[in-house]
């Protein structure tokens, strides 16, 4: 597919200080759903301003659909929608009356955008709460609200902000099924978050961790990549029973959060014979498949949560 966003050596830094981005490239790809993961202060949101053209980097060059983006602001806002983490509704308008005025702002008017209108909010199944003031919606029904006014001017990419932050879990999956159905018309939509469920479906994820790019590709492909199997170990006694792991069986461990990580193609075969050979210093054990908590792990040292 060809991409329509590429960005080449992205640097930005606050006041000089070091940078929150690091000699970023990546690209985005037409018709994909591209997520950024990583922690708050990896440089997830100061990328989210500079591709919603809000911040301009200290260097580094970004290409919309081969259009220099830094120097083409006006040109590319017409072709970005920008849903961001705080709400920029007016509560005290109508669903139909924040569209409305939203449609002014890009030209829109009369019949036509009161068509436009209708036809979103029955694609995101908000219809019947047209005439609703913001303020008596739910957090989930905002947040589609928020999406329908970025779709008034058909962009060709839409850019969300943490946009499940403080849903519940069903909100939460109806969002998704909005964004899904999105991608099904072609839509790219680029997505931040925090949350590795969500990482899970988006196509293909850049995870960052201190400005910098630590890994780029699909969520299975990064979790294959890890191989076999994640065996964690508690024990009272952790650097000690590390060392006899890694020189009984050869494998290779890690300790976090007070657990010991080992990751090995057979971890069925690891976890019996560790409990076999040193029944005294474990006292619990699990096994599991590679998620993407394990890559981020691999790839930064630390858990998302650290």
């Amino acid at each position: 597919m060809p991409h329509i966003i590429e960005i080449k050596n992205l640097t930005h830094s606050y006041q000089k200080k070091i940078p929150v981005l690091n000699n970023l490239s990546l690209d985005i790809e037409q018709g994909e759903i591209f997520g950024l993961l990583g922690p708050n202060g990896s440089g997830k949101s100061t990328l989210f301003k500079i591709l919603s053209t809000l911040l301009f980097p200290t260097k580094g060059s970004i290409l919309f659909e081969k259009k220099d983006l830094l120097n083409s602001r006006e040109e590319v806002r017409k072709h970005i929608g920008v849903v961001f983490q705080n709400p920029s509704l007016d509560k005290k308008l109508s669903v139909f009356e924040n569209l409305i005025f939203q449609g002014y702002l890009y030209g829109l008017k009369g019949k036509k955008l009161t068509q436009k209108i209708n036809t979103i909010l029955e694609k995101l199944d908000l219809i019947t709460r047209k005439n609703d003031k913001v303020e008596i919606l739910s957090g989930g029904l905002k947040r589609r609200v928020e999406i329908a006014k970025c779709l008034l001017h058909n962009p060709k990419i839409l850019i969300l902000d943490e946009p499940t932050t403080g849903l519940d879990p069903s909100i939460r999956a109806s969002l998704w099924k909005d964004i899904f159905a999105l991608k099904q018309e072609g839509m790219t939509c680029l997505i931040t978050t925090h949350l590795m469920d969500e990482a899970e479906f988006c196509d293909r994820i850049g995870i960052l961790d201190k400005g910098y790019l630590m890994a780029l590709d699909t969520p299975s492909h990064l979790k294959k990549n890890i191989g076999g199997e994640v065996v964690t170990f508690k024990s009272k006694n952790i650097n000690d029973l590390s060392q006899k792991l890694k020189k009984t069986f050869s494998c290779s461990t890690k300790i976090l959060d007070d657990e010991l990580r080992a990751e090995t193609n057979n971890g069925s075969d690891l976890l019996t014979q560790a409990l076999k050979t040193f029944p005294q210093e474990i006292e619990s054990v699990t096994l599991s498949k590679p998620t993407l908590g394990d890559v981020f792990i691999q790839k930064t040292g630390h858990s998302l949560e650290q």
